[in-house]
Formats: structure tokens, C-alpha cells, sequence
């Protein structure tokens, strides 16, 4: 995989979402500076010794992170309690990037999981 591909996404995403995911691919890095970019079904994905840790994708009328994992969604459910989630996905909205201390929380929490 590579970052490339991540960029070539973004340039294919409107604004604002363009500029709230390149935020959020920041703060992903900022906390797995050495992670695989890449698309992985067809989204922005990182991955650690081969495992995804984060993703995240734009879609018309939202944005989604997905930790790759139901249990980090359950875990962190009272930081995600603004968010709407399902098992898989926070959604976010277009012009308004997640916290940095927040996707920290989520991707730690995925790492952990994964050792």
C-alpha cells in the first residue's frame, strides 16, 4: 500500500470533507507515524504489522472513522457518546473534524487489541 493512494482519494473528496479528513489523517498519523497507508476496500487504511488500526471515508451527507473493530466502538462509547456509531463506524460531520485526543483514544485502544 501506499500513502499515494490516500492522497489521490482525498483529491477525489469535496470540500469541507476533503479538509476534515486530511485533519483526521494527521491526527492517525500523529499517533502511528510509521503505520501502511493504503486503500483497503477501497477506503483510506493504516495498518500496523499488517493489521488495520484506523480508516475512514467520505460519503455524501457524512464522514466515517473505522477502528476496525467492534469492541474499540464499545469500549470508548461514553467519548463516542456525540457521535452516532455502529459496530464498526463513527460518523462525523463533514466540516467537523474528530478531537485529536479522541482518535489518540481509538487507535491506542485498537493497538492494544491487536498487541
Amino acid at each position: 500500500m501506499a500513502s499515494a493512494e490516500i492522497d489521490d482519494y482525498l483529491a477525489s473528496v469535496d470540500e469541507p470533507a476533503r479538509s476534515t479528513l486530511e485533519a483526521l489523517r494527521r491526527s492517525i498519523r500523529a499517533v502511528v507515524p510509521d503505520a501502511e497507508e493504503g486503500l483497503s476496500y477501497g477506503v483510506p487504511a493504516f495498518k500496523v504489522q499488517g493489521r488495520p488500526v484506523a480508516g475512514f471515508a467520505a460519503f455524501e451527507r457524512h464522514l466515517s472513522y473505522f477502528p476496525h473493530s467492534g469492541a474499540v466502538v464499545e469500549a470508548l462509547a461514553a467519548e463516542l457518546a456525540g457521535y452516532r456509531t455502529s459496530k464498526g463506524t463513527v460518523q462525523f460531520a463533514l466540516d467537523a473534524p474528530l478531537p485529536d485526543e479522541l482518535v489518540a483514544k481509538l487507535v491506542s485502544r485498537r493497538l492494544a487489541e491487536i498487541g
